[in-house]
């Protein structure tokens, strides 16, 4: 665990410091030209009286919302070089919707696994990290959306490997991803797929680090990640010797709530208003990701297929 947090600390540092210096390199995922990690898009929204009182009693008399955070990589949540400030998409996007509410927001960093699990505890109201909307999901947890991102792979330069439109084509090779994931869950759902069709099935190895997991695709450990859309093509825009391969599957991506939680309709307000007044998309172009806008947030949609 020790070596693990040095490896984030280490590749924190290095993307944020490749994303403070990097902004007009002209690659996919850099910021608009013109925007940095310090250019406030959040600090001016007034509080929306109306939206505010769909809160539920108790939010607004605590005047606050308990949201377990994961930080992972660019862009949706990591660390700056002081290895504390936390900035990114999923950041900005809670806190905008925040200063709908007229709340505050008490962020507190959890690893991605465990959210899901503590919001049934009560430990958080709300869970941010990416979380993808399924099925499988909305059976003990709620979904307000807020961007479109989903599942994508990525390579080394040298790899042979082409477009992966069926996860057969993965057979016989190790392939990593982070633990807990919508990734990793399709993964192992379609092993067996392998078998039927003659060849040695792949192998997937789980990471708790992003950092690590990158480490190994570059030292060749596993032959290709599958991750998040937007954080793939980031990273490998910023690391030498990997490439952003192709979208596999887009997918609906929300905050994530207890089931029956009183707060979504709130939430959905406060994105749609954000949406309206044209705060979200100042912010997703702040971020490099508008190909990852929606129309308008929902409350537990059909998961895409």
């Amino acid at each position: 665990m020790i070596m693990l947090a040095r490896l984030r600390t280490a590749a924190t540092l290095l993307l944020a410091s490749a994303l403070l210096a990097g902004c007009s390199s002209g690659l996919a995922t850099d910021p608009a030209p013109g925007l940095d990690v310090n250019t406030d898009v959040v600090s001016a929204i007034p509080k929306d009286e109306a939206i505010a009182a769909l809160l539920p009693p108790g939010a607004r008399q605590a005047g606050s919302l308990t949201v377990g955070s994961s930080v992972g990589s660019p862009p949706s949540a990591f660390y700056l070089a002081d290895n504390r400030t936390v900035v990114g998409q999923d950041v900005e996007i809670t806190d905008a919707v925040g200063r709908v509410l007229g709340i505050r927001i008490d962020r507190r960093d959890a690893a991605f696994e465990a959210i899901l699990p503590a919001l049934g505890s009560g430990k958080f109201q709300l869970g941010t990290g990416n979380f993808g909307v399924t099925e499988e999901r909305k059976k003990t947890i709620d979904f307000v959306t807020y961007i479109d991102d989903g599942q994508g792979f990525a390579v080394r330069q040298d790899s042979d490997l082409g477009a992966v439109t069926d996860v057969t084509q993965l057979c016989g090779r190790n392939i990593g991803t982070g633990a807990g994931t919508t990734f990793e869950a399709t993964l192992n759902a379609a092993r067996d797929r392998c078998a039927q069709t003659g060849r040695p099935p792949y192998e997937v190895q789980v990471f708790a680090e992003q950092s690590a997991m990158y480490s190994a695709l570059q030292q060749g450990k596993v032959d290709v990640l599958m991750s998040t859309i937007n954080g793939l093509r980031y990273a490998t825009s910023q690391q030498p010797g990997l490439r952003f391969l192709n979208e596999f599957r887009r997918l609906d991506v929300g905050f994530a709530l207890p089931k029956g939680s009183p707060l979504a309709p709130a939430l959905q307000a406060a994105v749609n208003k954000l949406i309206a007044d044209g705060t979200y998309q100042r912010i997703l172009h702040k971020w490099g990701t508008t190909a990852s806008a929606i129309p308008s947030a929902q409350i537990n949609p059909t998961e895409t297929r």
